[in-house]
């Protein structure tokens, strides 16, 4: 049976399977070796993501434990409690809090699964202003700041440490890119091609450091050039 790799997440997570995202770029990249289950809802924090989890996850294990599981929260959660999106914002504690249940969650019903942690993305400002307001008005305020995404990002890197789990910082990693604003980010939040390859990246050498990697895989059955032209069926015997 092919392997599994689980992508548990928030909007960045669901948008992963557009066109030039990370979640279908991994697809490709173990195509015929592994299959990658999407599990993305747009808008979540941690603290409703933890109340879906049980309906979230049918089915998104077969006979055995996926490989991995990517948890990618906190963009949501870091939301600004005085601002617009006051709704989606969950405080500091509990999301972390939030984080080990959920690690917790999945350790128990997939003991032998990798758990993954992603920590937030950076935040763009203006961007944000001009996608909830429509308009670059500097009397508005975003209903997000990086300053907050990065205390989120940090609290998820300790609760990674903590629980002794992989774990991706791309608020980090991405403002190392020039222009990151802009070339990685559509919108302030979401993320461009280059902002997916740069998760991509980072998602595969996280996975080859914990011994999953194409080469490592073999294909389920046989390969078209495995074939012998000759005697074809030959191949599929047992």
């Amino acid at each position: 049976m092919r392997p599994r790799l689980v992508l548990f997440g928030d909007s960045i997570t669901e948008l992963s399977f557009a066109d030039g995202g990370w979640g279908a770029a991994l697809a490709d990249h173990f195509a015929r070796k592994a299959d990658v289950v999407l599990r993305g809802f747009s808008g979540y924090n941690t603290r409703w993501a933890l109340r879906v989890l049980a309906r979230a996850m049918e089915g998104a294990a077969a006979a055995a434990d996926p490989a991995a599981v990517t948890v990618f929260f906190g963009a949501n959660d870091a939301s600004l409690p005085e601002r617009k999106q006051v709704h989606q914002h969950v405080p500091l504690d509990e999301y972390q809090s939030n984080l080990r249940s959920i690690c917790a969650y999945f350790k128990e019903q997939w003991p032998s699964t990798k758990i993954i942690l992603i920590t937030p993305p950076p935040i763009y400002e203006p961007a944000r202003i001009r996608d909830m307001y429509g308009e670059d008005d500097p009397s508005k305020l975003p209903e997000r700041t990086n300053e907050a995404a990065g205390t989120y990002a940090q609290a998820c890197l300790t609760v990674a440490k903590e629980l002794n789990h992989p774990v991706i910082d791309i608020w980090t990693k991405m403002q190392q890119f020039p222009d990151w604003q802009t070339s990685a980010l559509c919108d302030g939040l979401h993320f461009t091609p280059l902002g997916n390859k740069i998760l991509f990246d980072c998602v595969l050498e996280t996975l080859e450091s914990i011994g999953f990697s194409q080469g490592s895989l073999q294909p389920d059955l046989p390969l078209f050039h495995d074939i012998d032209p000759k005697d074809p069926l030959k191949a599929f015997e047992i």
